[in-house]
């Protein structure tokens, strides 16, 4: 059998639309990503303000949508994808990372897969699939849902890279796991890694084709995949093995796939795609490929949070608490989190964290996004503009946001959500809601 292909080629703002352009060409995409099936952008906010390295790029999504018009790829079958958490709220991502701006200009759909979707029982989806599961039927006993749309449809992700505190990295694979369960995502946390390997068996049976373009001219190391240090790398990464890039990814932040990341090595064991370097085919500028960033990785220096989070899913915390999270008392940790992510450690440290990128080129095209053009040939931008730190949110503005978030975090909660739900069936003498 052929090698798993991993492109990866260095960038800069002058060159990176043409360089999009480049990388998929050279990961295949086109033998992948069927033309007569509809193709969804998974767009990645990991943080509903803007963060670099956290979430997908406005240039990644630009470069992407180039790429594949300028290959023949028909724009009414091409939308940008949405999910959405309790904890994240995804139109003020798309909003403040400027990714809406980029599906707006190119006149795309912009599809939020809890609004109006429809979603339906996984073994209608999937069949005899699920007995091959490592974890999903035992967390899920009654079942859960995908949504319809996804089955026969292509995806396309477009994670960046940055490190994870329940996974070690974050990429291609965990990309999938907010558009692919419906609700108690959290309920998965303590089996995270077989959940994830779960989520790929899926992909590969309802989707047309799947393939992953990563976005690394801003990495970021430590608590991620919020409360990072970013740092300018300049790397563009891309495969349809989501296995192998996620491991060339991991590889270059430091760590060795097969022993530092539990999902790539199941899903390598599993052969449903290459976690072993040694055995990728790397296309591009293999000299970045072999970069070596050594970072220090999510636990060296956790957060308050994230040393709780973990206390609570596999540490002395797991007893007492855990089971509050499958009860209607869950909502208490989606406020904690908003609280202390969006309301302590934005305002407190993210100026901090920022400044040294926000200076670079890549900062400086984030700030003036939509003020500065691609060149005639379309190659990239070779003017950025100037460095600006309003990017950074703070101040009273910043509190009633806040505020705003805690309160959707609560509003919004899969618990309080069935009880709408049930009351609204109800009241219309429908009898009570399956849950």
């Amino acid at each position: 059998m052929p090698k798993s292909k991993v492109a990866v080629i260095r960038t800069s703002p002058a060159t990176v639309l043409s360089d999009y352009h480049r990388l998929m060409n050279l990961a295949g995409y086109q033998d992948v990503v069927a033309k007569d099936a509809d193709t969804a952008l998974k767009v990645n906010i990991s943080w509903h303000f803007f963060y670099p390295s956290s979430s997908t790029t406005p240039w990644q999504l630009e470069g992407v949508i180039r790429a594949m018009t300028q290959d023949g790829y028909s724009k009414d079958l091409i939308h940008a994808c949405h999910n959405r958490t309790v904890v994240i709220d995804a139109h003020l991502g798309e909003r403040e990372n400027k990714q809406i701006d980029v599906v707006q200009a190119h006149g795309l759909r912009n599809v939020h897969l809890y609004e109006g979707e429809e979603w339906i029982p996984i073994g209608d989806a999937v069949g005899d699939l699920r007995k091959k599961f490592l974890c999903l039927n035992e967390v899920y006993p009654k079942g859960f849902s995908i949504p319809k749309r996804f089955i026969g449809e292509n995806i396309i992700h477009l994670p960046t890279v940055k490190t994870h505190i329940f996974t070690t990295t974050t990429g291609a694979m965990k990309n999938a796991f907010g558009g692919l369960l419906n609700e108690h995502r959290h309920w998965t946390h303590p089996v995270i890694h077989e959940t994830l390997v779960d989520l790929l068996m899926i992909q590969k049976k309802i989707h047309r084709g799947v393939f992953a373009v990563m976005d690394g001219t801003f990495a970021g190391d430590g608590p991620g995949p919020r409360c990072m240090v970013p740092h300018v790398k300049n790397v563009l990464l891309a495969s349809s093995d989501q296995v192998a890039i996620d491991a060339v990814a991991a590889k270059l932040m430091g760590f060795d796939p097969l022993r530092d990341l539990k999902f790539v090595r199941l899903a390598h064991d599993l052969g449903l795609g290459t976690g072993d370097v040694r055995d990728i085919e790397l296309v591009g500028d293999v000299d970045a490929a072999n970069e070596q960033w050594n970072f220090d990785g999510p636990f060296k220096e956790m957060t308050f949070a994230s040393r709780n989070q973990h206390r609570i899913y596999w540490g002395p915390l797991k007893k007492p608490i855990e089971w509050s999270l499958k009860t209607w008392l869950a909502p208490w940790a989606y406020v904690a989190s908003v609280t202390y992510h969006d309301m302590f450690w934005y305002p407190r440290y993210a100026k901090e964290k920022m400044a040294p990128v926000l200076e670079s080129p890549w900062g400086r095209l984030f700030a003036n996004w939509g003020k500065v053009q691609p060149d005639a040939e379309g190659r990239g931008y070779p003017e950025v503009g100037e460095a600006s730190h309003e990017l950074v949110r703070s101040g009273v503005k910043h509190f009633l946001e806040g505020m705003r978030l805690v309160g959707m975090a609560v509003a919004e909660s899969p618990e309080i959500m069935v009880r709408k739900r049930a009351r609204a069936q109800a009241a219309s003498g429908g009898g009570a809601a399956a849950v």
